[in-house]
């Protein structure tokens, strides 16, 4: 009977706390009904809110699980989605999807902090720990979506907010090394590997200056200059990929 009271009172006490957040909103977001609140209350609770009453359990655990459900179907979809690909591209790729900046995106995109049960003196809306709190929460949020719905609903969700994004915005290429992203598109259009050759070298020993141009068989795409080799074969690289992404694929 004292159970019975003590979980009614319970149901009634999360019923405030998702009238609060307006979970319908999160619903909304997952394209689910939430059956489950204790669930979701637990993938938004970060350590901070614990109190030992009406907050528990914090997020990390749906964290660890999110973050494994994140990276398998992130590179399920990569490995559809560029057959041509090598194994370190995609890595390359996968790892720029789901890391703590393109996830912090995703949270601001959706909102995420509105949902949150945290500390709000804790950390300012601009510090590096909230970008981080954030991004956990994502990957929590997925974890509690993949226990509650399954598969299916969990990879809609990722497709619709961290993949499709994040290709759109070009995360998953966004670093600095140009012969890599070179190197992928040109795997893609199935053409020959990219070739790098020093034209011209200048300058003292002490301080050289080499200038390097790309080729993809007879075609030079870019040319480039660097203090040594490999700086100058990637300015040539970002060169090419600039005249590419211009429309102007002939030689310079």
């Amino acid at each position: 009977m004292f159970r019975f009271v003590r979980e009614y009172f319970r149901r009634l006490e999360q019923k405030k706390l998702l009238k609060k957040k307006d979970f319908r909103k999160l619903e909304e977001l997952i394209g689910k009904k939430i059956t489950n609140p204790d669930r979701f209350i637990e993938a938004l609770t970060h350590r901070s809110a614990l109190d030992q009453t009406k907050f528990k359990t914090s997020n990390e655990r749906l964290e660890f699980l999110g973050d494994a459900v994140l990276g398998m179907i992130v590179a399920e979809a990569l490995f559809e989605m560029f057959p041509q690909t090598n194994e370190g591209l995609l890595t390359k790729m996968r790892s720029n999807l789901v890391n703590k900046n393109n996830l912090f995106e995703v949270a601001r995109v959706i909102n995420l902090y509105q949902f949150l049960f945290i500390q709000e003196d804790l950390i300012s809306g601009q510090s590096l720990g909230i970008k981080s709190v954030l991004a956990d929460a994502t990957e929590a949020l997925i974890g509690a979506i993949y226990t509650e719905y399954g598969y299916e609903v969990t990879k809609d969700f990722i497709l619709k907010y961290v993949l499709e994004p994040g290709l759109t915005k070009g995360v998953h290429v966004a670093d600095e090394n140009f012969k890599s992203q070179l190197l992928e598109l040109i795997q893609k259009r199935r053409e020959e590997l990219p070739k790098y050759y020093v034209v011209e070298e200048t300058g003292p020993e002490h301080d050289r200056v080499f200038t390097v141009r790309v080729a993809v068989g007879p075609k030079v795409l870019g040319e480039g200059q660097g203090r040594n080799k490999k700086s100058a074969e990637q300015s040539a690289a970002k060169m090419a990929l600039e005249r590419i992404s211009d429309g102007f694929p002939t030689e310079i």
